[in-house]
């Protein structure tokens, strides 16, 4: 599974972000998550199951089609969990069949 993890720059929130996505789901649900921190534009062209960024830059992400979680707050580590895990482990469910 390959995550994207978006902010304006490209890496510094976005690169907090996919570590402690990375961090969750490998410590809590012992899922390896393959991922790339990158600027709005890049992830606009990039191939990705889905895209996890601030609510303000998802809005502007989910016009691509992509599959987008918004986070309210990046500095947030439930909500982190409680809105992306699920995705990730419909996507590893899917990966094992």
């Amino acid at each position: 599974m390959k995550i994207l993890t978006v902010c304006g720059m490209g890496f510094g929130t976005s690169l907090m972000l996919l570590m402690k996505i990375q961090e969750i789901a490998k410590d809590k649900y012992g899922i390896d998550v393959e991922g790339e921190a990158c600027d709005l534009g890049s992830a606009k062209g990039s191939k990705c199951d889905f895209v996890a960024a601030s609510t303000d830059l998802a809005q502007e992400l989910e016009e691509s089609g992509m599959r987008v979680i918004g986070i309210n707050s990046l500095l947030d580590d439930k909500e982190i969990e409680e809105k992306v895990m699920p995705v990730i482990q419909e996507i590893a469910a899917l990966e094992s069949d």
